[in-house]
């Protein structure tokens, strides 16, 4: 049964990787990008896992990360190995936070290079809240910070535009609420509504949870690069 307070929810996993997982998948993922990397996993890339109903990908690309980011997905072998063995690992405490929670989607690694950011948006549940899979949240994990800038954000409303009138059925709690589709930076009443933005800067290995329903982005990153993977815990009917 799900409950709105786990798409709603966030919270931290501290120590979801030890320091010495932290320097593999560093050493991993510079494995992969080699000398060319920005150019094959950034600028040449033209693929997106956002979606804007009547937008190509080029556009959608632009709304989302307007100066780009560098996306790897799907992860080094390894990376995967690791990163999937810490969710079992901390399963007791994900659990707990979200109850629901049965799985873990595919890890992507990212990275945000001077200018380059993500705007607010929710990830939604899923594109009709009756489909077998749900996501419940997002998770973060930053390998390194940026010198400055970068820093991920939620952000809270109270303002009745967020919210939906759609309804769910079985496996959602009857009080259940679902916020309108389109939450992202191509919807004026989006762009427009008051919010209050939450920055944090967790400790490297730390894992963020941030609930489905929750707006979310980075702020653009100063110098240096921000370095993380990022997945979506799921709950499957």
């Amino acid at each position: 049964m799900i409950h709105i307070a786990e798409t709603l929810t966030v919270s931290s996993i501290e120590n979801f990787l030890t320091p010495d997982e932290v320097t593999t998948l560093i050493t991993t993922v510079d494995n992969v990008l080699g000398d060319t990397g920005v150019r094959r996993f950034d600028t040449e890339r033209t693929t997106t896992l956002h979606s804007i109903p009547g937008h190509t990908s080029e556009q959608t690309m632009a709304i989302y990360e307007p100066a780009g980011r560098l996306e790897i997905h799907p992860p080094p072998e390894l990376a995967t190995k690791i990163l999937d063995h810490a969710v079992e690992r901390a399963l007791p405490a994900l659990q707990r936070a979200l109850p629901a929670l049965t799985s873990c989607r595919e890890w992507m690694y990212v990275e945000y290079a001077p200018g380059q950011h993500i705007t607010p948006h929710i990830d939604g549940i899923a594109p009709h809240p009756t489909d077998p899979v749900r996501q419940l949240a997002g998770i973060s994990v930053v390998l390194e910070h940026a010198q400055t800038g970068g820093e991920f954000f939620v952000e809270t409303t109270s303002h009745p535009a967020l919210w939906s009138n759609q309804k769910g059925d079985d496996g959602y709690d009857p009080a259940m609420a679902f916020t309108h589709d389109g939450a992202d930076h191509s919807a004026n009443w989006f762009r427009t509504m008051p919010r209050t933005r939450w920055n944090v800067r967790p400790t490297p290995g730390t894992a963020v949870l941030y609930g489905s329903q929750v707006t979310h982005g980075t702020e653009p990153v100063r110098a240096g690069r921000e370095r993380k993977f990022i997945s979506w815990l799921i709950s499957e009917a």
